[in-house]
Parts: C-alpha cells; structure tokens; sequence
C-alpha cells in the first residue's frame, strides 16, 4: 500500500483499521495524515499512539495538507460531518466513510471531488475480529477498490453490499454487540440470583456463548436443531424456553434490530 492516507478522526475505530497495517509494514507512519477535533485529542496520541505519524488538529493552517492524500478515511462521529470542508484540490481521489447512517447520496454533496465509498464496521474490529460492509459509489475504479478492501481485511471479515442493505448490517453487527451484552449480563444475573458469584456467573455464560457458536458452526447445525438437542418433554429448558416466549424475547429482539435498522436511515 502506497498512497498517502488522511484519517479524519483518529478514534478506537481509526486506530483499529490503520494499526494493523503499520505493524504488518503494509503502511508507513509517515504516510498517514490525521486530523483530530481537540489539542487534548492530539497531544494524547502524540504521546501514547506507537507509531509517529503526523497528526494536525482541524481548523489548523497546516491541515490542509490532509486533501492532497489520495485516500481518506471519514471517521468522525456522524454529527460531526458538518464540520468538515472539502478543499478542492484534486479530484477523483478516494473517500472512504465508516459513519454510520450516512448515505452515499449526502457523502457525494459534501465531497463532490472525491469517489466516495460507505462502509460499515463493529466495535470487534478493535480486536482484529471485526465485520465490515462496504458499498461501492459510482466510477469506483477496480484499484480503488483493492485498496479499500486492503484497508480493512487485517483487522474484519468483509462483505460487499448495496447500500440499501447497510442499514440492516449495521443494527446487526454494529448494535448487535450491545444486545448481546445485555443478554450476557442479563444470564449473568440469573445466576447471581441463583447462588453464584457474579464474576463466576458472567465467566460461564460467556464460555457457554462460546461453545454453542461453536458447536453451531463446527457442526452445521441449524439453531432449531441444537435447541431440540437440549430440549426434553417436561424438562428445565423447556421450561426457560417457555417463560421466554410468554415475555416475547423473540420479538422483543426481531424488533430491537429493525429499531437500529431505522435510527440508522434517520441519519442519511
């Protein structure tokens, strides 16, 4: 990877999709060119980021210099985006958004110059273990693509989408973490309730999390399936099942995804 990167805000998100490249030497630090929001922002990573790469803070006089990169990583937080001023310098070059719920349609009116690509990826990124949905703009050129997918495919698992489908993918993957999470906790409290300490209880719902995914995909098993392997006539699950569906978990979380799904058109 060549091209001289901007990154317009350097959070955990930035940093878990540009790290991985630096420490493979897929990317110089000297070729990456951040803009953060605050002095504190950028005396921070000036301090503690690994690597030593320029960094400006925006409205500075020597940012600028972030619009002659021919790739640039949008990264700001959504309502930030109205902060941000083009400067018409050369165009064609590529733009690449992880900002949620903001369309293609509005990226192309704020960087007129620029190829624009959306992308969407989950918090697990920061452990090299994310997902990532991307949706092509017009006149994308086939180099331009390889280089978005190499940006991402060191730290997620990428899937290629129309964009009408992003928002779908996102309450999926990218608020999904924080429904299972919840459910997690959630366990971890009926053991609590139970008898167990809690640190103990979160430990063997999480282990069991684990290990029903795994056995789901090692094996092929549908969820219908494992759920009838531990389900007897009169049993404890059964039992737990039915509270369940009599609360409407099920539906509770059909429409907890369709909720993010529409706070996220909300913004495009």
């Amino acid at each position: 990877m060549t091209n001289k990167i901007a990154v317009i805000g350097f959070g955990n998100i930035a940093k878990a999709i540009i790290t991985p490249l630096f420490d493979k030497k897929l990317l110089k630090p000297e070729d990456v060119y951040c803009l953060v929001n605050t002095k504190k922002s950028l005396e921070n990573i000036k301090k503690n980021y690994k690597y030593d790469i320029n960094i400006f803070q925006a409205n500075s006089k020597d940012s600028e210099i972030i619009w002659d990169c021919q790739v640039k990583l949008l990264s700001v937080k959504p309502q930030q985006l109205k902060n941000i001023i083009e400067v018409n310098k050369n165009k064609g070059n590529l733009l690449v958004s992880i900002l949620a719920g903001v369309s293609l349609e509005n990226l192309r009116k704020r960087f007129p110059n620029h190829k624009c690509v959306r992308s969407v990826t989950n918090i697990p990124i920061t452990i090299g273990k994310g997902l990532t949905g991307i949706s092509w703009g017009d006149e994308i050129t086939e180099d331009q693509k390889t280089f978005t997918i190499r940006l991402f495919e060191n730290s997620s698992k990428i899937y290629e989408f129309p964009e009408y489908l992003l928002d779908i993918f996102l309450a999926l993957t990218s608020s999904g973490p924080a429904i299972i999470a919840l459910i997690i906790e959630a366990l971890s409290d009926g053991g609590l309730s139970g008898g167990l300490q809690k640190k103990l209880s979160e430990e063997l719902v999480m282990e069991m999390i684990l290990g029903t995914v795994s056995l789901i995909k090692d094996t092929n098993l549908t969820t219908a399936e494992l759920k009838n392997m531990v389900t007897s006539p009169g049993g404890t699950t059964i039992s737990a099942l039915r509270v369940l569906e009599n609360k409407s978990l099920r539906s509770a979380l059909i429409e907890s995804v369709i909720s993010a799904s529409n706070r996220s058109k909300d913004f495009s």
